[in-house]
C-alpha cells in the first residue's frame, strides 16, 4: 500500500490535489466560476525556442514517471507491458476500439462542456494557443500522447494491478480510479469533474472487459489531439463557449 501512496504522491495524486485546490481558489475568487479561464497547454517561456525546449522536457519527464510505474509493475518472468495490455500485439483491434471509444466519450463530453459553460459551473478551458506556429501542432500531439499514457497507465493499468493484489474488487477499483480522475481535472470546474468521473467509469469497465490499456491510451490521445488542435477553430465558431473570458487572468493548469 505504501508503494501506491508514493506513486500517487509523485504523479497523478499530486496533480489531483493541486487541481482541487485550484478549484477552491476559483470558488473563493470574487469573479464567478463561469467567467474564469484556465490553460491546458500554457506557454513556458516568452522566447519561442526556449518554450519549445521546456515543452519537450516537460513531456520527457512526465513520460519518465510513466516508465517508473511500468518498472515497478515489472516482475521476473512477466512482461509488465503485456500484462496491462500496453503493447502492439493486437494493434488493429486496439485502434478500432480506441476510435469508437473516443467517439462515444468525445461527443457527450463536448455537450457536457457546453452545458457546464452555459450554467456557469465550468471555466473556459484554453486548450491550445490561438497564435499557432509551425511547431505548435507537433507539440500538442506530444502533449496529448503524454496525457493518454500518464492517465491510463497509472489510473487504470497500475491501480488495477496493485489494488487487485490487495483484495479490492473490480468495481471498487473502477469507482476509486474514476473519482481520482475527476479530482485530477477539478481545476476545470464541476462539469469537468462529472465528465471525467463518467469517463473513468467507462474506461475502467472497458479495461475490466478487455484487459488492455492500449485502446484507452489511443482513445484518450485522440480526444486530446482533437481538443488541442481543434481549439482555435472551436473558439472562432463558438466564441461564447470556447473563447476565453476577457477579464480575468488565465490560470495555468496544475496538472501534468
Amino acid at each position: 500500500m505504501w508503494e501506491i501512496w508514493i506513486v500517487l504522491a509523485v504523479t497523478v495524486g499530486q496533480s489531483a490535489l493541486y487541481s482541487v485546490l485550484s478549484l477552491v481558489r476559483k470558488l473563493l475568487a470574487p469573479v464567478p466560476l463561469g467567467s474564469q479561464q484556465t490553460q491546458v497547454n500554457p506557454s513556458r517561456d516568452a522566447q519561442a525556442i526556449w518554450d519549445v525546449v521546456y515543452q519537450v522536457l516537460a513531456v520527457f519527464f512526465a513520460l519518465a514517471l510513466v516508465a517508473l510505474v511500468v518498472y515497478l509493475l515489472w516482475e521476473p518472468g512477466s512482461n509488465a507491458l503485456r500484462r496491462i495490455g500496453l503493447d502492439f500485439t493486437r494493434f488493429g483491434g486496439d485502434l478500432g476500439r480506441g476510435v469508437v471509444l473516443a467517439a462515444v466519450i468525445g461527443l457527450p463530453g463536448l455537450a457536457l462542456y457546453a452545458v457546464g459553460r452555459a450554467l456557469g459551473i465550468t471555466v473556459a478551458v484554453v486548450a491550445s494557443p490561438l497564435d499557432a506556429a509551425w511547431w505548435t501542432v507537433p507539440l500538442l500531439v506530444l502533449s496529448a500522447l503524454r496525457a493518454g499514457l500518464t492517465e491510463e497507465v497509472i489510473f487504470i493499468g497500475y491501480l488495477f494491478d496493485r489494488l487487485r493484489r490487495l483484495g479490492w474488487n473490480d468495481w471498487s477499483i473502477i469507482l476509486t480510479s474514476a473519482a481520482l480522475r475527476g479530482a485530477y481535472h477539478a481545476y476545470q470546474g464541476f462539469g469537468a469533474i462529472v465528465g471525467n468521473v463518467v469517463m473513468g467509469i467507462v474506461f475502467g469497465w472497458c479495461y475490466r472487459r478487455w484487459g488492455r490499456v492500449m485502446p484507452l491510451v489511443i482513445a484518450h490521445t485522440i480526444l486530446d489531439i482533437v481538443a488541442f488542435v481543434g481549439y482555435p477553430l472551436a473558439a472562432a465558431l463558438w466564441p461564447g463557449v470556447f473563447a476565453p473570458a476577457p477579464s480575468p487572468s488565465p490560470t495555468p493548469t496544475p496538472t501534468t
